[in-house]
Order: C-alpha cells, then sequence, then structure tokens
C-alpha cells in the first residue's frame, strides 16, 4: 500500500502514485543477489508499471526506428550486438530497434519483446540518463561510458510521446520544452517547469552532496528519482520534500547498496594527453590556488569543499534553489573531469570553461587578465 503525504501533483508522479498503489506480487531479491553494475544498467525497480500501464511506451516503442531513437538521445551498447549486425540491419525499420531490444543494447531501456512483434513490458534504468557510448561504432552507437550525462538525450520529448499525454496539450508542451540533456526532477511535484542539465554520476565516492542544491547523499537521491521520477516500486519518505511512499514490496530501498557500489567506482575521465597546454595549465594551477581563489571552494582531491553555498555567493540563478527541500543554496560541484561535460552551472548557464571563468571572475572580483585566463583554463582542462 501506497500512502502520500499531500503534496501538489501533476503528470507523472500522480500517474506513478496511482500505479504503485496497485504494487505486484513480485517480490524483492537477497540483497546479496544483486550485482552493482547490473543494477544501475538493467535494473528497472519494477517501474514498468508507469512506463507499460500508465504511459504505453511499449506501445510507442513498435513505433519507433533506431534512426530516431537516436535521434532523441537513445544509444546503442556495440558490445551487445552480435558481429555484423549493423552491416545488415535497416535502420530505419522499428522492427530493427524490436531485435535490439531483444538484445539489451539499447542503453537504459529493458522491454519484453513477444514472438508477434509486441512488447509487453516496457521499463527504464539508471543508464538510461546516467550513461552514454563513446561512439566508437557510429553516432550514438559505441562502448558504454557509464556515469556521464546523457547530454544528448530528450528525456522530455520522450516522455511526451506519450499517449497519456493526448488531453495534456500543456503538459506536453512544456516536456517537450525541456531540450537535449535537460530534466526537471521536480516538475511532477511542483508544477514549476525549470529543467537543469543532467549530472555526471561518476566521481562522487567522497562527496556527501549528491545533487545540485545537495538535499542527501548519492543514496538519496537515487531513491528519490528511482521512485518519483522513473515510477519504481519502493519506499521513501522526506519531510524536506512533503513525501512519504510506502511500497509492499519495496524493489528500491535493497537494492541501494549495490546502486551505490557502483556508482562509487565510477571516476571521473582523465583528458587526453594532448588536450591541454601544460606550461599554461601550471601557471593556472598557481592562479587557481591564489590570485583566482578557487581553491577556497574547490578544494581537496575532489575539487569540492562538498558544502553549500548561496547564490549571491555563486552568482548563481536563485530560482531553482528554493525548489525541492528549499535549502536555498547549491553545492560545490566536483572539478575532476569537468572538461567532459560543458555547459555549466545546474541552467547550462555558461557554455565553455572560458565563460566559467569569465563569470566567478565578475563575481569574485579576482581582477584576471586574458592571459591569466586562458591560463587558468587550461588548467582545468587538465583535471
Amino acid at each position: 500500500m501506497l500512502k502520500l503525504k499531500p503534496v501538489k501533483t501533476t503528470g507523472l508522479l500522480l500517474a506513478s502514485a496511482i500505479m504503485l498503489m496497485a504494487c505486484n506480487n513480485e517480490k524483492p531479491e537477497p540483497e546479496a543477489e544483486f550485482d552493482p553494475q547490473a543494477t544501475f544498467r538493467f535494473d528497472t525497480f519494477g517501474d514498468e508499471v508507469l512506463w507499460t500501464d500508465t504511459l504505453r511506451w511499449n506501445e510507442v516503442i513498435t513505433t519507433v526506428s533506431p534512426v530516431t531513437a537516436l535521434a532523441v538521445g537513445l544509444k546503442v551498447d556495440s558490445e551487445a550486438l552480435p558481429s555484423g549486425l549493423l552491416q545488415t540491419a535497416d535502420l530505419d525499420d522499428p522492427a530493427t530497434t524490436l531485435e535490439l531490444l531483444k538484445l539489451d543494447a539499447v542503453v537504459g531501456i529493458k522491454a519484453t519483446v513477444e514472438e508477434d512483434g509486441s512488447v509487453s513490458k516496457f521499463g527504464v534504468t539508471c543508464a538510461l540518463c546516467h550513461s552514454t557510448v563513446d561512439d566508437s561504432v557510429a553516432p550514438g552507437i559505441g562502448k558504454r561510458l557509464d556515469g556521464w550525462p546523457a547530454r544528448d538525450l530528450d528525456p522530455g520529448l520522450i516522455i511526451s510521446l506519450s499517449p497519456f499525454f493526448d488531453d495534456k496539450p500543456q503538459q506536453r508542451a512544456e516536456l517537450q520544452s525541456w531540450g537535449k540533456g535537460k530534466y526537471d526532477p521536480f516538475w511532477n511535484q511542483d508544477g514549476i517547469n525549470d529543467p537543469v542539465l543532467i549530472p555526471p554520476a561518476y566521481g562522487l565516492k567522497n562527496l556527501a552532496l549528491a545533487t545540485y542544491t545537495g538535499e542527501g547523499d548519492i543514496s538519496f537521491w537515487n531513491a528519490y528519482v528511482a521512485i518519483t521520477q522513473m515510477g519504481g516500486q519502493g519506499s521513501f519518505k522526506s519531510d524536506e520534500l512533503g513525501l512519504d511512499i510506502i511500497a509492499d514490496p519495496d524493489l528500491v530501498t535493497p537494492k541501494l547498496a549495490a546502486l551505490k557500489t557502483y556508482q562509487h567506482s565510477l571516476q571521473a575521465p582523465l583528458p587526453a594527453v594532448d588536450s591541454f597546454d601544460v606550461a599554461a595549465a601550471g601557471r593556472g594551477e598557481l592562479l587557481f590556488n591564489g590570485k583566482a581563489s578557487c581553491v577556497g571552494c574547490h578544494s581537496g582531491d575532489d575539487f569540492s569543499d562538498d558544502q553549500r553555498h548561496s547564490p549571491d555567493q555563486t552568482g548563481s540563478d536563485p530560482d531553482y534553489a528554493q525548489r525541492g527541500s528549499h535549502i536555498g543554496s547549491y553545492r560545490t560541484a566536483p572539478l575532476k573531469g569537468v572538461w567532459s561535460h560543458a555547459p555549466y552551472f545546474h541552467n547550462g548557464a555558461h557554455a565553455t570553461l572560458s565563460d566559467l571563468v569569465d563569470h566567478y571572475d565578475n563575481v569574485l572580483m579576482t581582477g584576471l587578465d586574458n592571459e591569466e585566463k586562458g591560463d587558468l583554463v587550461e588548467y582545468l582542462k587538465s583535471l
């Protein structure tokens, strides 16, 4: 049975709540059986209840060709494909998509394809938004890069294609306004349409705050997303968020430890040796630790003090910080691998590292000249 404290609900949260009340009889496996990588890549936490029964994406997917799927940012795991398949497959045919689903080759999607070509179950996993591929075979097709933010993915558009929104034009329009690489984790609670960039899920092992606004650790956020966003069947309580969800069976909580283990194993990517000017980066390091004052917040091995700071201190948009648990501040983002996930800030306000350096030069009034700014950018590219 599911119990919710009164909160403002729209769209997906309401649908998820309704479907979760109809908990099936599937029982969670013993925790010892959960494989960390498989939990991240393939576990839906029972969210087929939402994606199949309510959103009816099992019907939508039968009309989607691989070309269309790639266009909305879905990725294909080349290591899951039999040799030669892509050379002979018709990528304009939705039947090829079904073959890829049978192979578990579509990153972040789990589906049961029947012999007649229908899809009886459709669900999503953590990897949908927090993995990509290296494009080693073709654009959108390659080896998995777990933990990388899916910045090509258009989750709002994907969700909006559901027949559930046929009689909800305003919600459909809001979803389609998000754009690639963005998602609003509170839209279905407060009705505010203000999406943020999908963040990296790597380099979080030593950090207590795992979200832009620092609601909690990685397991807190995993539970919140799995249950309230993916539609997974699990229990979640947060007085700050006004949620008290009880599910029996709970298919999320027993797997949080395995999920955290895998995410904490994901290291931030290292830059290519020829991707930055070594001499300039050396000068930039001195500036980072001195005149530019970056080290005041971006300290330690992870380049983060793991603290929250007000929008006034960071020069960032104050509105998003007031949503969720209403903390009103932003946590210090770790800078390891910062070169790999432009644009920057929660809302993508700064397109490049140069823009980011200019922003903080203005906010902190560091007085860097153009050459110094360039050196600091080269150092950031080296992290």
